[in-house]
């Protein structure tokens, strides 16, 4: 036997590193595929107002658009706001606005791997209503 006899036995390293490319591409297609088609699928949200929890810990209550999609949008956002009172020690809890004032944003675009979890708001519940009181307020003061 020869040495260019071994040589010529398997497969050409050109031909494996094509395949192993050709691989690669297959795969890097049907993951951006499901990325997009089957992890980011539009959510139908019933509710005016929903929560959001984020993962750096703050909450809003608001109306978010693009729900599914990798850039949602948070808008007309609320939050509540704790104070102790620190003679008594007393919590006060206070819903307000994100965005009421000239120099704030009105909106809110997160990447969705932010969110930790939506609910829905009640259109009936508590915060629901502190919803209503403090967009009349924002209506009679304009």
């Amino acid at each position: 036997m020869s040495p260019t006899d071994s040589i010529n036995k398997g497969p050409s390293l050109v031909v494996v590193v094509i395949v192993a490319a050709l691989v690669g591409m297959v795969a890097a297609g049907v993951t951006a595929y499901f990325s997009q088609h089957v992890f980011h699928t539009k959510v139908e949200l019933t509710t005016p107002y929903q929560a959001v929890q984020l993962s750096n810990g703050a909450a809003y209550f608001c109306k978010i658009r693009g729900l599914g999609g990798p850039f949602p949008v948070l808008e007309e956002l609320y939050f509540i706001q704790s104070r102790t009172n620190p003679d008594t020690k007393q919590v006060t809890s206070t819903l307000l606005r994100r965005g009421g004032e000239w120099w704030q944003p009105d909106r809110m675009i997160i990447n969705a791997n932010s969110i930790v979890f939506v609910e829905p708001v009640n259109p009936n519940s508590r915060v629901a209503q502190l919803i209503a009181e403090e967009k009349a307020k924002a209506a009679e003061g304009k």
